[in-house]
């Protein structure tokens, strides 16, 4: 399929069947994903993919709620989607690439260790994978971690429609931690969200929100400097 087809047949599929998918096509749909950009080649990016109902449940305990189950429509739909993938990100991947001696200059890297009462006034080896001046986390405007996580979905989004698969982007709203704990992710990783991905199933319905009237292409398209309706 050719990229612009995929982008423009691509939409969210919210109603899955069960039947599993070809083992082969995931891995290739991931090892694609694996290489989205990445900045300054930090590849804090990963994904946890939990297949079959078993390994799913994990997902959808943690993430959403009893009360929610029981009375969303969408839910019987996606339930069943056979692989739930998990798209992580780690700061500390970041903050330890931009401490390192060809970043040290951003700023961006780990903030440096409270100096001892021998060390020398900004004490620490901007090399020192660790110890270079920066602010930490606090420092970054928009973090490249999330940036980076995001890449990588849309590149299983994409994969997904040229499978001829379906796919569903969840954000992460809920019990992040409990469903990384129970997965046995390490503290350093966070949750950008989940796809959840199969075969589309014949009664899935388009989202209401396709209809809903937003801006038109001439207020989010602009050259040379911002002009339009606001």
């Amino acid at each position: 399929m050719e990229l612009r087809d995929a982008v423009r047949e691509r939409r969210m599929v919210r109603s899955f069947r069960p039947d599993p998918l070809d083992p082969t096509a995931v891995a290739t749909l991931f090892d694609d994903a694996l290489r989205a950009p990445t900045a300054g080649n930090s590849r804090g990016a990963a994904w946890l993919l939990l297949e079959g109902p078993e390994q799913t449940a994990a997902y959808w305990s943690g993430a959403t709620t009893a009360p929610w189950r029981a009375t969303a429509r969408r839910w019987p739909g996606l339930s069943v989607a056979p692989l739930v993938a998990l798209a992580l990100c780690s700061a500390p991947a970041y903050l330890s690439r931009y401490a390192e001696a060809d970043k040290a200059a951003s700023g961006l890297g780990t903030a440096p260790a409270p100096a001892g009462p021998g060390d020398s006034a900004g004490g620490g080896d901007s090399a020192g994978g660790g110890d270079s001046a920066g602010g930490g986390d606090s420092a970054w405007t928009v973090p490249y971690w999330f940036g980076d996580a995001a890449f990588s979905t849309m590149s299983v989004l994409l994969g997904a429609v040229d499978l001829g698969l379906g796919a569903c982007f969840l954000g992460n709203f809920r019990g992040e931690r409990a469903v990384l704990d129970a997965l046995g992710v390490p503290d350093e990783w966070r949750l950008f969200g989940a796809v959840l991905l199969g075969h589309p199933a014949a009664e899935d319905r388009p989202s209401a929100s396709l209809t809903r009237p937003g801006l038109s292409r001439a207020a989010r398209l602009h050259r040379g400097r911002w002009s339009g309706p606001t």
